[in-house]
């Protein structure tokens, strides 16, 4: 007959914060959870319930170029379910969500490409905020320092020689990094 031998086991020492811990089956390692997954149309099971809109002001220099360009926004806008609108008289630009909007965040980054747009930033530029992965910002550099000279230096550094120093500094920062510097706004 073969001996059957019995093995006790201890019990395993758990740390008191990790009392309550269960192991999760669905959570392994080979997932990702920093992975953004694409949001495409279909993935919002009903309408929005309310209609959103953002408008800006923009400059009367840029009246003439937004004329050129404002077929090929409203296109690219078209794509999301959101309509654009050019107000020459007012010198506005109006973004609204409409029924056949199916990306909820997309107006929010269309707000960001109106801005983009009557901030001297050329459309093909401005577009690619519409893309999930890709934000913009607008920062305001004028009351940093009070001194108008220090400013005016400072600035300069951003700049550089040709531009030289803002090329650098830019992929220093991220390979999909672009800086544009215009007055007291970097």
């Amino acid at each position: 007959m073969a001996d059957a031998t019995i093995v006790e086991s201890e019990p395993q020492v758990v740390n008191k914060n990790k009392k309550y811990r269960k192991e999760k089956p669905w959570d392994t390692d080979d997932i990702d959870h920093w992975k953004m997954e694409e949001f495409k149309p279909g993935d919002m099971k009903s309408n929005l319930l309310e209609e959103s809109s953002f408008a800006t002001l923009f400059p009367k220099y840029r009246e003439k170029y937004l004329q050129q360009v404002w077929p090929n926004v409203v296109a690219c806008l078209k794509e999301y379910g959101v309509h654009a609108l050019l107000d020459l008289i007012e010198g506005s630009m109006i973004v609204k969500t409409t029924r056949k909007t199916w990306d909820p965040y997309v107006i929010i980054k269309a707000r960001d490409l109106i801005k983009l747009l009557a901030r001297s930033v050329p459309f093909e530029q401005a577009k690619r905020v519409l893309q999930d992965e890709i934000t913009s910002d607008i920062i305001k550099i004028g009351n940093v320092t009070r001194n108008k000279e220090r400013f005016v230096k400072r600035r300069q550094r951003l700049v550089g020689p040709n531009g030289n120093t803002l090329k650098v500094s830019g992929k220093r920062l991220s390979v999909y990094c672009h800086v544009c510097i215009r007055l007291s706004i970097v």
